[in-house]
This record gives structure tokens, C-alpha cells and sequence, in this order.
């Protein structure tokens, strides 16, 4: 009897565990209504697929032989929720890298450190194998954003709007060379509402 019991009770305790499932990480999952990684690459994606179909790019290929060279600056959250800002950014980065059509700038935090990098190898490394500072590509655009949202809630309903802009900024003159927009409205129904 006692074995029962013990048996009964171990059962119903495995029976309660976690369970995980691997997914495959582009297949869209949304728990909570939240902004998540599908949102973050599908706005990114179509965003900087926008601001390449432009005037812009062929304008100044075409004035100066040459591709831009792009680097993303400020990407702010405004929004009611966390939002990991650095993935959005990431991902904008990908699609512009990956378009060929444009040059990518590192950031002022990627930069700082390969200049520390190169100081590191005027000192310590062979003369034919050092990287001479004062070689950097300059950014001739900079791409700035911010995400907001509008959250209405009635009961154990809520619309969850969100609200990207992105502008293109010529480094030369400070012209907004391109500005885009992308809007995604969400219904949850939920039997407790979360914020």
C-alpha cells in the first residue's frame, strides 16, 4: 500500500513538470500580445526593404559611383512595455548588410573597441600585420527611430497598437532622405489582462 501511494504521488508530481518544445526560431508564436521576435524581424525587414526601394540610394549611387555607407543610431522604446531595443536594431542591421546595396558603419561601441584593438597592435603586433588607425569608412546616413504604443483595454479584451518610425538622415546636411512607418494592431483576448 505504501508503494501505491509513493508511486501516486511521484506520478502526480512529473505530471505537473515543465515542458519544453524546440521551434523552429522564424515560425511565429504570440503569447501574450506583446511585442516579440516575429514583430521585431518582420518590421525590420520590411522597413529597410522601404527605405532601399527609394530615391535616395539611386541618387546617390549615381552622383558618387560608389554605394552609401550606412550606421543605425538611436532607436528609442517610447512604448508601455520592455522592449530589447539592441534585436530591432540588430535586425535592421542584417536586412541592410545582407541587401548588398548599402556599406555598414560599426557603432560608436563596436568602433571604441577595434580602436582599442588597433592601439593594442601598434604595440604588440608584427609591422606587416598592423591596421593603421585613421582608416575608417565615415557614414554618410544615419538611420533613427523610436517605437511607440497605444494600449486600449475593456474587460478582458485589449487592442495593443504599435508604432514604428524610422528616419534616414544624410550625415552631409542633415537631410531627411527617407522616412517610414510601420503600424501593427494586435487584439488580445485574455481571461486576465496583463500590462
Amino acid at each position: 500500500m505504501r508503494l501505491w501511494i509513493v508511486a501516486a504521488f511521484s506520478l502526480l508530481l512529473s505530471a505537473c513538470g515543465t515542458s519544453v518544445q524546440r521551434v523552429a526560431p522564424d515560425e511565429s508564436i504570440d503569447l501574450s500580445g506583446a511585442w516579440n521576435d516575429t514583430d521585431s524581424r518582420l518590421v525590420a525587414e520590411e522597413m529597410i526593404s522601404d527605405a532601399l526601394a527609394r530615391p535616395w540610394l539611386g541618387d546617390y549611387t549615381s552622383r558618387n559611383g560608389t554605394r552609401p555607407a550606412v550606421i543605425v543610431g538611436s532607436v528609442r522604446n517610447l512604448s508601455h512595455e520592455h522592449i530589447n531595443v539592441k534585436t530591432f536594431v540588430a535586425d535592421m542591421e542584417r536586412s541592410l548588410i545582407n541587401s548588398g546595396r548599402v556599406d555598414f558603419v560599426a557603432s560608436r561601441d563596436e568602433r571604441g573597441e577595434i580602436r582599442d584593438e588597433r592601439i593594442d597592435q601598434d604595440l604588440n603586433a608584427r609591422e606587416g600585420t598592423r591596421n593603421a588607425a585613421g582608416q575608417e569608412l565615415g557614414a554618410d546616413f544615419m538611420l533613427q527611430g523610436q517605437i511607440n504604443t497605444i494600449i486600449d483595454a475593456e474587460g478582458k479584451q485589449q487592442v495593443r497598437y504599435y508604432q514604428v518610425d524610422l528616419t534616414l538622415i544624410s550625415m552631409a546636411d542633415n537631410r531627411k532622405v527617407w522616412v517610414g512607418q510601420k503600424k501593427i494592431k494586435k487584439l488580445v483576448k485574455n481571461p486576465k489582462i496583463r500590462f
